[in-house]
């Protein structure tokens, strides 16, 4: 049996940031510059107590509203953020009891960052066609807005909050995920990293006091090399590409639309140039919820299925790249 993707959901906080917003905060900036550089106009905030797992569940409970998909049919929950509540218990298993979903599903948490989704999908399917499993929930919700100063227009004009909630079950109709591939480079783990956000680095009263203008950056703060991500990409997902073609055996020519992980808009042009992918195959939803971790492919799928830009029957390459060093990808067919 074939696992495919059968429905998504999206949540969005309802606070924005637009650049006219940033402009006001940082009168050094022009809105025009901060577009150009990021292909964003706003970008959405969660609520000062809204954290991770509050994003995931607004996102399942509108799954649940927008679906006719009952909770009891879900087997499995996989939550991936880089936010969770607790370094333990397993957030996954607390929005498993408040969501409301069966004590028979099984649930595990997936802190991946940029490529979650991917990963999430490349489990899901293994369950479903293994038969661990009909149905899985896979819960992709990151708040960067938490751990980022704000101070930082640099940061601030890139991400978003935002969650999505995806279902992957049985194909009845030739819909599937294909085969992934993956990579790991932890050298680069440093270029993008949220320092005193764990047991490495725990909190500490200086660290409090250091930053109590900044509300004490309780839950860390996002560091991110922007040059050195930025090579890091341009060097990384041209080959991930290629590499996912030719595994599936299929060209560019075969694919009906490329989502990469909506990290920046400037960067995403620059490696559908270099990749030498044509602009309307090329799909970019950013301009309104900016960089939002790992919910971005997801979000941008469901909006390209939305404005009829992903069909059924279509075949959609998905590449994740990001935090970690990390990268994945893998071919979809709707």
């Amino acid at each position: 049996m074939n696992a495919c993707i059968k429905a998504i959901s999206i949540y969005l906080p309802e606070q924005q940031l637009t650049n006219t917003q940033l402009c006001e905060i940082f009168p050094e900036l022009e809105e025009d510059t901060i577009y150009q550089r990021t292909g964003i106009k706003t970008r959405r905030i969660s609520a000062p107590l809204e954290i991770g797992s509050d994003v995931g569940y607004s996102a399942a409970e509108r799954f649940f509203e927008e679906h006719p998909v009952a909770k009891e049919d879900i087997d499995f929950l996989f939550f991936c953020t880089e936010g969770l509540d607790y370094k333990a218990p397993t957030t996954a298993c607390v929005l498993q009891n408040r969501i409301g979903l069966p004590k028979t599903c099984g649930a595990m948490d997936i802190p991946m960052g940029c490529t979650g989704f991917v990963y999430g999908l490349s489990l899901a399917k293994a369950m479903v066609e293994t038969g661990l499993a009909k149905n899985v929930l896979l819960i992709t919700s990151d708040v960067p807005s938490k751990v980022i100063h704000p101070e930082d227009h640099e940061l601030r004009m890139l991400f978003g909050d935002a969650g999505a909630a995806t279902l992957i079950g049985r194909s009845e109709d030739g819909a599937n995920i294909g085969d992934f591939v993956f990579g790991t480079d932890g050298s680069g783990f440093e270029k993008l990293i949220v320092n005193y956000s764990g047991a490495r680095e725990p909190m500490t009263k200086e660290w409090l006091t250091q930053y109590e203008s900044a509300d004490g950056m309780k839950w860390g703060k996002m560091y991110m090399n922007g040059v050195d991500i930025f090579v890091f990409a341009i060097k990384i997902v041209p080959p991930l590409v290629n590499e996912i073609l030719e595994k599936a055996n299929l060209t560019k020519e075969d694919i009906d639309l490329f989502i990469f992980h909506q990290a920046n808009g400037y960067l995403l042009n620059i490696l559908r140039k270099k990749l030498k992918i044509a602009e309307e195959k090329f799909f970019l939803y950013m301009e309104d919820t900016g960089n939002t971790v790992s919910a971005t492919i997801p979000i941008a799928l469901q909006e390209a299925m939305r404005v009829g830009k992903a069909k059924k029957g279509d075949r959609i390459l998905l590449a994740g790249f990001g935090i970690g060093y990390s990268w994945s990808g893998t071919i979809i067919t709707l």
